[in-house]
């Protein structure tokens, strides 16, 4: 699998009127079947894992040119618009609630697809891991509430999730692909779209954390109680949270309790045989994966990686007005426009949106 990206974007509240909302949903249908028609249903993937199609998407769809919402109401009009039986594409996920029902709908859609057992199995497992990595794996205090996973009928895959900053009302949108790349854990995302970057990010992903994986698997599988030194103090003993640190690589909240070593134990007796085994173990979150971290680097001089793995469009307008209105008659004619392409395309064997092509080469 491979993580294409993320974007950061401005919180904005409320709901898209409903007379856009119900043009949103035709026009993503029309867009996704010209893309389907023309190149097929991986192409569509690879679009709607590329931060930057996406954004320009939205725009186009005529939502907010930078808010959160051009997730969520892109997403959900994509969920409207798409038919499994007429597209060969299903989208489950969504926010809160509905995005912990993500593996039900992926076994759902490998039942129609009849996809075998091994594939919905890795697809549930992929579903798992993208979520772990970035909510806890990269610590960039964005935490994830919508977690989307397109399944198409030949088994491909993709998510779109992101996760809200409640520190400065930003949300922060993430990308991923099936495809082409098996190591997620060495520098998964090919291009990282944000207007901010946070300079004390934890990033276990980054190919310069390699060492700390390993560290804190051996950590692990060395019998955890010994750690127990680092972080609970006996006498005048000196703790990990007790030294001072560059403003880069900062102590976030290291202190362990007896609950978390527990967790630790545990997993200690199911000896994870590598770093996916265990940040997939229950109960392993962010503070015991950035403990982990910290040890690895001071004690024993492999550092993880602090990098924040941190790239925008207008057609009609957005629904608040800026930078221009939305223009109705022109966003239905655009509608009307594509369908007429699509259903002359079906026709003539593509001819007419391939003159669609050559026409626009004219264009200014």
């Amino acid at each position: 699998m491979k993580r294409k990206g993320s974007v950061n974007l401005p919180l904005h509240g409320g709901h898209p009127p409903q007379w856009l909302f119900i043009r949103m949903v035709k026009l993503a249908e029309a867009i996704t079947e010209v893309i389907l028609e023309e190149f097929g249903s991986n192409e569509f993937l690879k679009r709607i894992s590329n931060p930057y199609w996406f954004q320009a998407f939205s725009c186009v769809l005529g939502f907010d040119w930078h808010s959160s919402g051009t997730t969520t109401t892109t997403l959900g009009a994509l969920k409207r618009s798409l038919n499994i039986q007429k597209h060969g594409i299903y989208l489950t996920g969504g926010k809160g609630v509905k995005s912990r029902k993500t593996p039900n709908g992926i076994k759902h859609a490998g039942e129609i697809f009849n996809l075998k057992d091994s594939k919905i199995k890795e697809m549930v497992n992929a579903s798992r891991l993208t979520a772990k990595i970035d909510n806890s794996c990269i610590q960039d205090n964005y935490i994830l509430y919508q977690h989307s996973f397109f399944i198409t009928e030949k088994g491909e895959w993709a998510v779109v999730q992101q996760g809200l900053n409640s520190d400065n009302n930003y949300a922060r949108r993430y990308h991923w692909i099936g495809e082409d790349l098996n190591n997620y854990l060495e520098n998964p995302h090919s291009g990282i779209s944000c207007d901010q970057i946070n300079k004390k990010s934890l990033n276990m992903v980054d190919k310069n954390s390699k060492k700390a994986q390993e560290i804190s698997v051996d950590l692990i599988n060395d019998n955890p109680d010994h750690l127990k030194q680092y972080f609970k103090r006996k006498d005048k003993q000196m703790l990990l949270t007790d030294f001072t640190m560059p403003e880069h690589h900062p102590i976030l909240d290291t202190d362990l309790s007896d609950r978390e070593f527990e967790v630790l134990k545990a997993a200690y007796e199911f000896q994870p045989k590598d770093y996916e085994e265990l940040i997939l173990f229950q109960g392993i979150g962010p503070k015991k994966i950035r403990a982990l971290a910290l040890i690895s680097d001071l004690v024993y001089g492999e550092p993880a990686s602090w990098n924040d793995p941190v790239k925008y469009s207008f057609t009609h307008g957005g629904k608040d007005g800026f930078p221009f209105p939305v223009n109705k008659e022109i966003y239905d004619h655009s509608i009307e426009t594509i369908k007429e392409a699509i259903e002359e395309s079906k026709i003539d064997k593509k001819e007419k949106l391939k003159a669609f092509k050559r026409l626009d080469d004219f264009m200014p």
